[in-house]
C-alpha cells in the first residue's frame, strides 16, 4: 500500500491559501470519493485501492504526529511515502519529484523528517512561488495568503495530471 500525504492546515479559513497546495491537490485527485475523519489518527482518510490518501488534521507544523501514527497503522513501508507539498522556491505551478532532500524551511517537511527520523521519503514539490518583487510581505505569511481565483484552478488542475503522470505514485 502507498501512502499519499498532502499537507496544509485543517481550519477553514485556510482552505484556499498557498500552504494548503497539499490538500487542494489530494481534494482533487479523489474528488470522486469521499474523506473519513480518524480523530485516533489525527487525520482525514480516503482509501482506494492500493493507494491512501491522508490530510493530516494536525497543523503543518505538527504534521509528522499524523504521518507517523498513518504510517505505524497501515504498516507502510518508508518507501511508499509520497508527501504532497508547497514550495516558494519554485515557480507557480512547477512542480519536482525527489526523494532525501532537505526541508528547506518548510515546518510540515520538518515535522515529518523529524517524526520519521529520515529525510528518505519521497515528495512532490508544487511551485507557489515568492512574494511579488518589491513586496514587504514575509514569505510565512504569503504562504497564508489565498491563492487568485485564476491560481487556485490551476493549482486544481495539478491534482487529476499529477494523479495520471506522476513516477513516484
Amino acid at each position: 500500500m502507498k501512502m499519499i500525504v498532502g499537507l496544509g492546515n485543517p481550519d477553514k479559513k485556510y482552505s484556499k491559501t498557498r500552504h494548503n497546495t497539499g490538500f487542494i491537490i489530494l481534494d482533487e485527485m479523489v474528488k470522486e470519493l469521499s474523506w473519513e475523519a480518524s480523530p485516533k489518527l489525527k487525520s482525514e482518510i480516503c482509501k482506494t485501492g492500493e493507494l491512501l490518501f491522508v490530510k493530516p488534521t494536525t497543523f503543518m507544523n505538527k504534521s509528522g504526529e499524523a504521518v507517523s501514527l498513518v504510517k505505524e497503522y497501515y504498516g507502510i513501508d518508508l518507501v511508499d511515502i509520497c508527501v504532497v507539498h508547497d514550495d516558494v522556491d519554485l515557480l507557480f505551478g512547477q512542480r519536482k519529484e525527489q526523494v532525501g532532500a532537505g526541508h528547506a524551511g518548510h515546518k510540515g517537511v520538518m515535522s515529518i523528517m523529524d517524526s520519521l527520523g529520515t529525510k528518505d521519503f519521497k515528495r512532490i514539490r508544487i511551485g507557489i512561488g515568492r512574494p511579488p518583487a518589491g513586496s514587504e510581505l514575509p514569505v510565512d505569511d504569503f504562504v497564508l495568503n489565498d491563492f487568485s481565483p485564476e491560481e487556485l484552478e490551476e493549482v486544481k488542475k495539478i491534482g487529476p495530471t499529477l494523479r495520471e503522470n506522476s513516477n513516484f505514485l
